[in-house]
Parts: C-alpha cells; structure tokens; sequence
C-alpha cells in the first residue's frame, strides 16, 4: 500500500532533516503504524528520489489515506489540520530535547544562530504552514513617510461551518484557556481549537519571571515570533512590561520586540494573555528619522524625540536600559491621566481609561531603543469604531483595528482584496467605474478612490491599472495610520503634541 511508502518518504525526510537519528526509526515507524492503525511490515523499498524540503506533498498523500480509511471524519482543511500535526509529531523532538539544543546553540554560536534553527525547526515540522504563507501577497508602495509594507492575507483557510457551530456549541471546553497558553505545546486540538502536537515553545526568563518564545504559525515578517507570559493573565502595559522588552532585547539583539496596546480598538486579538511579538525584521517605522528632539528634565542622559512618522511617536535611546525604562515610565504615566479638550484627547470619559502606549523596543549597537506610540481609543457617534481608528473613508481597504504590526509599517490586509482589486481593474480598463462597477455591491465602496487615483492617468492597461492600485493602496494605509496617530500632521497637531511633551518636564 502506498501508506508504507509514504511512511518511508517521512522518515527519510525527518533523517534529513535532523529531527530523528538512525537509533529512532524503528520506533517512530511504529509510532506512524499506531497512528495510521497498521499492522505493520517489514520495510518497504522506495525508489530513489529526491528528499524535499517540506513534507507538504508527502502530508497531503497520508492525510488523503486517512480519508479514505474514515481516520478522519471529513474530507476538510479543518479535520486534516487536526490529524497532520499528530503525523509530524511522531518525529518532532520532544520539547525538552529542543530547549536542550536551542541553549545549546545560544552559548557555542549566539541569539542569532539559536533563533534560527529554531525557526527552521518550526518550519520543518510544519507547524509553520510555509505552502500556505507562500500564498501572501507582498509588495513595498512608496510614501511620504518611506517604504510602507503591505501584505494581503491569503494563507489563513476560512472556517467550515462545523468548526463554527463547535465553536458555538462548546462553551464549557476551557483548557487550555487561551492559543497563547503554555498548555497548547502538543495538544491535540478540536474543531474549536487548533491542534499543537507538533508545537514547541523555549523557556526564557525576562527580568526574574517566567516566559516562552515561539512562532506563529501563521508569519507575517522573518522570524514573526511570539514571547508569551507562563501566567494566563491580561496584557498590561506598565514599567514592568519595558524592562521585559528590554531585557528580551539584551538577550537577543538581533530581534525587535513589542506589545500590543492593552485596551481594546487600539489593542490586539488577544487581551486576555499577556505576550510580546518579535522578530528577526526590520519595520518602516524603524527606518523613520527623528523630526524634532527633546530633553526631560532629570533625564538629560536619555535621548528623546518625535519620530516622523504618521502615527504619534516619542522615541527613546540609551546605552542604559533601566534609565530607559523609567523615563518611559514617567511618559507612560503622564499619558495616562493626559487630557487636551482641544486636541480632542480625553484620558477618560464616565469613568473609562481611554489613553495607553503601543511600545516597540531594539538595539542598536551598544545603545537601546524604545519606541511609545500614544494610542486612545475613545469613540464618538461619528466615529462609532473609533476616533483614532481608520474612519469610514479607508474602511474599503482597512476596518480592522491598527495593531502592532501595522503601527511599524506592515499592512495586513484581507484577502477578498485580491479578487476585488482584479475586478476592479477589468472596470477600470473597461471605462466602467460609473456602470457595472457601481452596480457590483463588492466593488462600489471602491469607486470614489479610484475615480480619484484614474483622473489623471492616460494608460489604461491592466499592467498599469494593477501597478497604480498596488502603490495607491499603501498611501491609503499611510491615510489609515494619520487616522490612528492621536495628533495629527498638521500645525495644529504638532503644537498639541509639543503640549504635550513641554508638560513631563
């Protein structure tokens, strides 16, 4: 039976791979006849072929066996992302193996060469869907404020209605708490859940508490990394949370780390795990010069200025780490209890705390780094979603909300993009913006901006059409991140801002 095949085929990749030895192929061999409910026999002879790089095609013949052989319950990527990670899981080292060696690797080689392999190890084991991220979309448009970077998300499959009516009907299903938890490392997953048996975490210590890095399975940048609180508690931003981020810096100086904010519209997904994201990347807004500098007083040793940059952006540099932190400190805390009736800011209102900092720490040689971006998230019937959330204008290219991905310079945008920017060409080209494209409901939210970008333009060719729109929709995701900086890039902005920054001292 081509099963036995195909179980030979893995185990000559997972050789290759490294994630077994000679000494594991009897038992991981039986590990797989368990799983694939064999009895087994003596082994069979492949032909010579080529090892791949992924174990993708090889995934993809199993699981249509197990299909067949109603392993799995249903013919769907829900079902199959389920059993998949139990096959690879029969090779995975177990997790204690792989903190041995990833240490192993940080004191003889460096952060760098550690990160490294790990990652490639998380690919390997396709807990990182590399065929499916290959599926992205990405391109840098030109802007005022440099390079943006945009990416449309193809690579998450959509939910099958079982996985959403499980996901409905399992209200007492708890454990683990949350996708971030410790507790996913090998889990097996249920239609609500996905399934982590082959996932793997590193233990890492910042300033004395207890956290795990690992990837996410679905990244948007080099090395999209995810350090996560061992505790399931909510994301808090205080002058622990900086000395963390720089303390993960000074462990592992080749990586950015930041936090989402902690209030929802301006936060992430997930606020109910305190975590990080990181990674091996440098984001636009890293690029991003300083427009002005400033001193605060008492803190004359720390480097402070306004990033020019869409969204509001006070950047702080020192050689000293602690230092660093405490004058972050000291702005977090101002900002928090900060109104400006005039700039629209109020810090709360009926008892709500609306103002918190989106932080992004790095090095730089021998001198750390901490971004503070000033986030509120306060709402008005105008702007129902958000005042400093893309307002209604944006929303045919950005509803969601700003997280820290998109506050560095990385757009991620939603799929359905794709297929309505190509319609949208045809339209275009066609001279029918004021036609069918306004009678199609998916395409007309599109019209007036490109009507906008199209005024002047003389060659009507799909090629061009395509160009034009890719570059258009970064300025527009410039526009998104003006609509989310607390003050805007105007004189009169810059003046609140300076109020701003004259009052810390």
């Amino acid at each position: 039976m081509k099963i036995y095949e195909d179980i030979e085929r893995l185990l000559d990749y997972g050789l290759h791979k490294q994630m077994i030895s000679v000494w594991d192929i009897d038992y991981v061999r039986n590990s797989l006849f368990r799983l694939f409910q064999l009895n087994g026999e003596k082994k069979v002879q492949v032909q010579n072929e080529r090892i791949p790089e992924s174990p993708v095609d090889i995934l993809e013949s199993m699981l249509d066996y197990a299909v067949e052989q109603n392993l799995i319950e249903d013919d769907s990527i829900t079902e199959k992302d389920l059993f998949d990670p139990k096959i690879m899981d029969c090779l995975v080292p177990a997790p204690s193996a792989v903190i041995k060696d990833f240490y192993e690797k940080y004191e003889s080689e460096g952060a760098e060469a550690a990160t490294r392999d790990f990652y490639q190890l998380s690919k390997d084991t396709n807990y990182i869907r590399t065929d499916r991220i290959a599926k992205n979309m990405h391109w840098y448009s030109e802007t005022e404020y440099g390079d943006l970077e945009i990416t449309i998300n193809l690579s998450k499959p959509e939910k099958d209605p079982k996985a959403i009516a499980a996901a409905k009907n399992n209200k007492e299903a708890n454990y683990p708490d949350c996708l971030l938890c410790k507790e996913n490392v090998g889990y097996a997953g249920r239609l609500d859940h996905p399934a982590r048996d082959n996932h793997r975490i590193i233990p890492v210590d910042l300033e004395g508490e207890h956290w795990f890095l690992q990837y996410s399975p679905y990244v948007y940048y080099n090395e999209h990394a995810i350090v996560l609180s061992r505790e399931h508690r909510p994301m808090k931003i205080n002058k622990e949370s900086f000395d963390r981020l720089l303390d993960f810096t000074h462990q592992f100086p080749h990586y950015f780390i930041g936090s989402n904010a902690d209030l929802p519209i301006v936060g992430g997904s997930i606020l109910s795990h305190d975590h990080f994201q990181g990674g091996h990347h440098e984001f636009p807004m890293a690029k991003a010069p300083l427009e002005s500098v400033f001193e605060v007083s008492g803190f004359e040793d720390v480097q402070a200025g306004i990033v020019r940059w869409p969204m509001s952006v006070i950047r702080l540099s020192s050689e000293n780490r602690e230092r660093l932190s405490e004058l972050a400190d000291v702005v977090l805390s101002s900002w928090r209890n900060y109104s400006d009736p005039e700039a629209e800011i109020y810090s709360e209102t009926n008892g709500e705390m609306h103002n918190t900092v989106t932080p992004i720490a790095r090095k730089r040689e021998s001198r750390f780094e901490l971004d503070l971006v000033l986030r509120n998230n306060r709402t008005s019937e105008e702007h129902p979603l958000g005042i400093f959330h893309p307002h209604e204008e944006v929303h045919h290219i950005k509803k969601e909300n700003i997280g820290l991905i998109e506050v560095m310079g990385l757009a991620v945008l939603p799929g359905r993009l794709v297929k309505e920017m190509d319609t949208l060409v045809d339209y275009i080209a066609n001279g029918e913006l004021d036609g069918k494209a306004q009678e199609n409901e998916d395409i007309a939210k599109h019209v007036p901006w490109a009507k906008q970008i199209t005024a002047e333009v003389d060659d009507f060719s799909s090629e061009n059409i395509h160009r034009l729109l890719k570059n258009e929709i970064g300025r527009r995701f410039s526009e998104v991140l003006e609509h989310a900086g607390v003050y805007k890039r105007t004189e009169t902005g810059r003046q609140a801002f300076g109020r701003f920054i004259k009052q810390l001292g």
